[in-house]
């Protein structure tokens, strides 16, 4: 049975022809000088003219990856000297 009919199709903004469906290409883009590309990268590419529309979640997904600062710690306040819990002080682990 041939799964791809049951695929959602929307149409075509650039040739107002084709119909859009979703499948995977390679995204090419640029960041500054440097040329990235981005294999298997879902897509809704039109059946007549070829124009893509880079898929919405993926396309965030991928900012947030590229973003300059992925990979970096996040900096969280740390607690006072003067606090404790009852874990951080010896003596009241052993009331």
């Amino acid at each position: 049975m041939d799964n791809s009919s049951k695929m959602p199709t929307l149409s075509c903004r650039q040739c107002q022809v084709g119909r859009k469906q979703l499948k995977l290409v390679t995204l090419i883009t640029w960041i500054g000088d440097e040329m990235i590309t981005v294999p298997d990268f879902p897509a809704w590419v039109c059946d007549i003219c070829g124009s893509p529309d880079y898929d919405n979640a993926a396309m965030t997904q991928l900012s947030l990856v590229l973003s300059p600062d992925a990979g970096k710690p996040i900096n969280r306040p740390h607690a006072s000297p003067s606090m404790t819990t009852p874990t951080d002080s010896p003596s009241a682990a052993i009331k």
